[in-house]
């Protein structure tokens, strides 16, 4: 199932989004206009925006609600982003320029900044406050998971539980407001939107999983170099499940190379292998297929219409990637 089959249900409006984000993001300033003109063309395949207008076509049809809903999430979420650019210093974001290696951190921390006020003026202007409770609770998380993924790192203390735990709110979090935003934007009951952000959180669980895999199989991602967590010192689950099996020396050397020899190409190379031949990678699977088929039995139990449907090949999409 390609991606353009899966949109079929809400390609009209995931066509039409792009206008309404625009606007969303308008602005008297000619810098501000020129910066937000390169942001939007270099939107990717849109899959924020996709998953909140599946959603609400699964209890209706999407209205204006829910184009606000979905440009209330991306102009947050690439708030974000711009910001983590510049705290991590990086120059490139899926093969372009940041906008700080082009206009500077003093004005990607305004833009940011900028994007952040216009999704509260969004939300606030159209009396959409459920919809910003939603994804104001999700920045939270998001915020939480990123700062406890970097206090464990300074000691690599980290098992599986925490793991869970970080990507719940760092990514799954997102998922999960998107699911709910979507259903929230056609009034549904708290029962079905709770139940939707239960379903977006499991497969945000397993849409992260599947990126921390791909840092361990040369050659499968695109856009983000092979061992990389290891060069940032994050312990995803392959390598927390090889370390947890490791004897005491083994650990000590495991542990040893990611924090003193992570730009050493050569044992970062070795680290990779023994997660492979280890069954980290398998490990990882298995638990990335456990929330994706939990997400599946959540799903199946709302209405069979072709959104859901599609929903669910998104879900399968999103963990059988290459990027």
């Amino acid at each position: 199932m390609t991606l353009k089959e899966i949109k079929a249900p809400v390609e009209k409006h995931i066509e039409a989004f792009e206008s309404h984000f625009r606007n969303a993001m308008k602005s008297k300033v000619p810098l501000l206009d020129k910066i937000t003109h390169y942001i939007v063309k270099r939107k990717g395949k849109q899959l924020r925006p996709l998953f909140v207008f599946l959603s609400a076509e699964i209890f209706g049809s999407v209205t204006e609600k829910t184009y606000r809903a979905a440009s209330l999430i991306e102009l947050l979420h690439t708030a974000t982003l711009i910001h983590d650019d510049v705290v991590d210093d990086s120059n490139e974001r899926r093969g372009f320029f940041s906008l700080n290696a082009l206009w500077k951190n003093k004005i990607s921390v305004l833009v940011g900044d900028y994007f952040l006020s216009k999704g509260l003026l969004l939300s606030v202007g159209n009396d959409d406050f459920d919809l910003l409770k939603i994804v104001a609770h999700s920045i939270k998380q998001m915020i939480e998971g990123e700062l406890m993924q970097i206090e464990k790192a300074r000691n690599l203390d980290v098992d599986e539980a925490l793991y869970f735990d970080v990507i719940r709110k760092k990514t799954a979090s997102l998922i999960a407001s998107c699911l709910s935003c979507g259903a929230a934007s056609l009034s549904a009951s708290e029962e079905h939107i709770s139940l939707m952000h239960d379903i977006g959180e499991k497969a945000g669980m397993a849409f992260q999983m599947k990126d921390d895999i791909m840092d361990f199989e040369p050659g499968t991602a695109k856009g983000k170099p092979t061992g990389s967590d290891i060069k940032d010192q994050n312990l995803t689950l392959p390598l927390i499940f090889v370390i947890r099996q490791a004897s005491y020396t083994e650990r000590r050397r495991i542990i040893n190379t990611v924090k003193n020899h992570s730009h050493d190409p050569e044992k970062v190379a070795w680290l990779i292998d023994l997660v492979r031949a280890r069954g980290g990678i398998d490990h990882a699977r298995e638990h990335m297929e456990l929330f994706k088929d939990q997400a599946a039995e959540m799903l199946h139990t709302l209405p069979d219409v072709p959104a859901r449907h599609s929903l669910m090949q998104l879900i399968e999409f999103t963990i059988d990637r290459d990027y």
